[in-house]
């Protein structure tokens, strides 16, 4: 007998109940096949059940929550509150890590560095995306010998959702959606993806700059001091460069979520080091670098980095797409940050897009450079939506589309929805990308709502 032909009870351990303020929890741990066509290794997929206090035993319907990312674990819930107090009161909550985050056989620098070769790096690599995680989830649920179960998908999660949609829709009662709505094009849509989210990160900086028109300054004086010392950067505190090119960055988290512009603006006080004795050099502050750092996450979860094209590919690869089109005319002159700086114009930050010189300028990510460059060569992904399936869908559906979405553009979102018959659709321009994280009871409920008729249709 294989390891997946097991009785559920060898690939399944359940911990005890504990608690944190009004909820209960227990961690599960599930044996499942790396690659669900081969059934030869096995990895170890972690999962959290979370329950209102004292409804441990009640025979609740469970709703499987979908992190965003790529690579990012699920939450760690420290008290009832959010979108997961509100949940709390009818269902049982599963909070997945998704394979190679969290508890769920994680991808680091370090265990990577397990692999001998580049090549098998990649091959091991290839079995994380969205069409394997939904597998897991399928698995899961049989062993938890749950009837057809919610999903709400956040980001991310929301692709996961769509491709768990289009393979597996027996295994789902509702699934809700909030900023993740994907692209589903055959091929590698990577380039139409860039091409429509530098539209909105170009209005999110002209919003940014006309919210906090002083931080031109500052940050064009940072450009040319970092564009000007030797080597074209400053040293970062874990051993990578800080560069013009990497201080766009920013954007990437400033930009695009609830509050984020108001954190980018505070952590540009605290630029320079003060000059405590007269004609000493002017400096960065560690604090800056320090926070900079702390912003990109690269050093805790590269999958990040390294599959995040990859998640718009099937059958095709995207060959740097980000890159690519920030090289197109269009966008060449207008995020160049030196240039910027020579004519006296502000320095556009970047948003959710990955460069291949972060590979060289990131320190945690440059173990990781050959594997990232064949995985945005690589051709060979399997599909992950089936239109077809979508077109004929019976499973009834609400996304959140949020209008001004820096993440998961708006346009391309709509034309996903009119592939997935029967979608209801809530779109508002309340709420950034973070609208579950800013305020989860109302868009859990809302969404809910239209699921069950209190809302609405027209």
């Amino acid at each position: 007998m294989s390891s997946t032909e097991a009785p559920f009870s060898d690939l399944h351990t359940t911990g005890e109940w504990y608690s944190v303020p009004d909820l209960r929890l227990r961690e599960h741990r599930f044996r499942v096949p790396l690659d669900y066509t081969a059934r030869e290794d096995t990895i170890t997929v972690f999962a959290r059940e979370v329950v209102g206090v004292g409804k441990e035993e009640l025979g609740l319907p469970y709703l499987l929550f979908l992190q965003g990312g790529p690579g990012f674990e699920s939450p760690r819930p420290v008290e009832a509150s959010g979108w997961l107090k509100k949940a709390c009161e009818g269902y049982r909550v599963i909070l997945l890590d998704q394979r190679g985050t969290g508890l769920s056989t994680p991808l680091t620098v370090s265990s990577l560095s397990q692999f001998e070769t580049s090549s098998k790096t990649v091959k091991y690599l290839k079995h994380f995306r969205a069409d394997n995680i939904v597998r897991d989830a399928e698995f899961i649920r049989e062993c938890l010998d749950a009837w057809p179960w919610t999903v709400l998908g956040q980001s991310y999660g929301g692709f996961c959702a769509v491709t768990y949609l289009s393979f597996f829709p027996q295994g789902l009662k509702h699934v809700l959606l909030t900023g993740g709505l994907p692209p589903i094009g055959n091929g590698c849509t990577a380039d139409s993806v860039y091409r429509a989210c530098f539209e909105q990160v170009v209005s999110q900086n002209e919003k940014y700059y006309k919210r906090f028109p002083e931080d031109i300054e500052i940050v064009n004086g940072l450009v040319k001091y970092l564009s000007e010392v030797e080597g074209g950067g400053v040293p970062l505190p874990s051993g990578g460069i800080l560069s013009p090119k990497g201080l766009q960055c920013l954007g990437l988290v400033g930009l695009g979520s609830g509050g984020g512009f108001e954190r980018l603006h505070y952590m540009l006080e605290r630029i320079w080091d003060p000059i405590l004795v007269p004609g000493a050099k002017k400096k960065i502050s560690f604090s800056f670098l320090k926070a900079f750092e702390s912003w990109m996450e690269f050093d805790s979860n590269p999958l990040y980095a390294v599959l995040h094209e990859s998640i718009y590919c099937q059958g095709a690869s995207s060959k740097w797409s980000a890159h690519k089109v920030r090289s197109e005319p269009k966008y060449e002159g207008l995020f160049d940050p030196v240039r910027a700086v020579k004519e006296n114009r502000p320095v556009y930050f970047t948003g959710e897009m990955i460069f291949p010189w972060m590979f060289d300028e990131i320190y945690a990510l440059r173990p990781l450079k050959e594997v990232a460059h064949l995985l945005h060569d690589a051709e060979d992904w399997p599909p992950l939506y089936d239109i077809d399936s979508l077109n004929y869908n019976q499973v009834p559906v609400a996304a959140a589309v949020y209008y001004e979405d820096m993440y998961v553009n708006f346009k391309l979102a709509m034309e996903t929805a009119s592939k997935i018959s029967g979608i209801r659709l809530w779109v508002t321009n309340e709420y950034m990308h973070s609208g579950l994280r800013d305020s989860g009871s109302h868009v859990f409920d809302q969404l809910m709502s239209m699921l069950h008729g209190r809302k609405p249709q027209f």
